[in-house]
């Protein structure tokens, strides 16, 4: 099983980016797909999850309205389009499977002027 997250950067505050997580060793369209991020000296945050097929989607409150889970289970791959990026944003974000869990070594978000 491996989840290799990428398109992470540094970006100003206002900014996008859109990260990816590719994924291999298991049934990809199987499986509940989530981002977790943590900053720096604090504990993982849930961000979005969403389910087989895209038919449940969800975000943390922090991130509504500006970021945007998808999935596309042809590629295997997971993304997360992040809009109107803020200072808070920033930290290591992972893909992850959540039935049995499973990460990614992450990709780093930086947001700052």
């Amino acid at each position: 099983v491996q989840l290799v997250e990428s398109g992470g950067g540094m970006v100003q505050p206002g900014g996008s980016l859109r990260l990816s997580c590719a994924a291999s060793g298991f049934t990809f369209s199987l499986y509940t797909m989530m981002w977790v991020r943590q900053a720096p000296g604090k504990g993982p945050e849930w961000v979005s999850s969403i389910t087989t097929g895209g038919r449940s989607i969800t975000y943390a409150e922090s991130v509504k309205g500006r970021f945007t889970i998808s999935r596309d289970d042809t590629k295997k791959t997971l993304y997360l389009q992040m809009n109107d990026l803020k200072p808070e944003d920033t930290a290591l974000y992972y893909c992850a499977r959540q039935n049995p869990p499973f990460r990614g070594q992450g990709t780093q978000v930086t947001v700052s002027s």
